[in-house]
């Protein structure tokens, strides 16, 4: 169970499908990340894609918050279903589920998003990892001054992929930072 940390839906408690393939994001670690989003942006104006949303744990977060647009995508039927079941009893009309295996997603996405967060599995290799900020940057789908967030174990690391920021571990969790390399430009 999971819930809602902040927003119009704060407190409210959220109950998948045990047979969920899913492990949500905890609730210290989703705090954490939110204070982080919430001193570099203002919540309710960010167009969010959610990779790999599992029970949409974070994308309600986001709605609770007042985003308008958010795009949540997951490969499992069930995890879609489950979402738009929540998202209709909550009254979250801001987010748009599309069952879809995330990197063919990225393969073909278009769009331009404030903030990308990707929770894929723990155990997929490296490479996978990699593969989701390449693509995200090579497909130009973050807004130049957005933010990809990638949620991994804290034994995995990320700091060697290109446009790496930072990483903060909370528990057994980690959260990586990517964003556009500022240009060189003066405007």
């Amino acid at each position: 169970m999971t819930r809602i940390i902040s927003g119009k839906y704060k407190g409210r408690r959220i109950q998948a499908p045990k047979k969920l393939p899913v492990r949500p994001t905890t609730d210290m670690a989703k705090e954490a990340l939110f204070n982080i989003i919430r001193s570099q942006f203002h919540i309710s104006s960010l167009n969010i894609l959610d990779l790999f949303t599992g029970t949409g744990n974070i994308s309600y977060e986001f709605a609770s918050r007042g985003s308008q647009h958010i795009v949540s995508v997951d490969a499992n039927y069930n995890c879609v279903r489950f979402i738009n079941k929540t998202a209709e009893e909550f009254e979250f009309d801001s987010i748009q589920t599309i069952k879809s295996d995330v990197f063919k997603y990225l393969e073909r996405a278009s769009g331009n998003y404030d903030i990308i967060f990707a929770d894929p599995p723990y155990d997929i290799a490296i490479e996978q990892f990699e593969k989701i900020a390449h693509l995200v940057f090579e497909n130009q789908l973050l807004d130049q001054d957005g933010t990809l967030i990638i949620e991994h174990s804290k034994h995995t690391k990320m700091d060697h992929v290109a446009n790496y920021v930072e990483t903060r571990h909370y528990g057994g969790n980690a959260f990586s930072f990517f964003v556009w390399p500022e240009s060189d430009e003066e405007e």
